[in-house]
């Protein structure tokens, strides 16, 4: 029960430094590993309660003190079994919360790129067009005119973003 203890507590840890893929998989394996404690302990303990009654004529009278404190210790282990399980789920959950978490900046992060290139795309989708009575085709500085447009849209948003601290 105090390797289920530390082992609970190193992955809590590790998950909070860094949540990786492969932590999911070790939670899984101590969750299974103490469903399988409390299965026999859900057993073990009754018969245990049985014996420490005296209710087998095979077992001694002095003896039975001795059978009361295994089945008090073995309470004990099931009633941790159940504690750590309610550990492992917690810890599941807080994976899963680290993982969305992230995962929340990477699409923010993207969102904001997609935002910022929306407007830029548009004037260059204007500009690329091929008529022939555009005005600014046939101006010196219409190439120039262009890329500033989209630069002073690129800054404007970045401030914006950076003021809503978004950025």
């Amino acid at each position: 029960m105090d390797r289920y203890d530390e082992d609970l507590d190193d992955l809590e840890a590790k998950i909070m430094a860094d949540p990786h893929p492969s932590m999911l998989e070790q939670i899984f394996d101590l969750k299974r590993s103490l469903q399988r404690v409390r299965r026999v302990a859900v057993h073990q303990k009754e018969i245990l309660q049985r014996l420490s009654r005296g209710e087998f004529d095979l077992v001694d009278r002095n003896a039975l003190p001795f059978y009361r404190d295994v089945y008090d210790h073995f309470v004990r282990v099931a009633d941790l079994t159940e504690s750590y399980r309610d550990l492992v789920a917690a810890v599941l959950e807080m994976y899963l919360s680290m993982q969305s978490q992230r995962l929340n900046e990477v699409m923010k992060v993207l969102t904001l790129i997609s935002t910022i290139m929306l407007p830029l795309t548009f004037v260059a989708g204007v500009y690329g067009m091929n008529f022939e009575f555009m005005p600014e085709l046939h101006w010196k500085y219409g190439y120039v005119f262009a890329l500033s447009l989209m630069g002073l849209i690129t800054a404007g948003l970045i401030w914006y973003f950076k003021r809503k601290r978004w950025l």
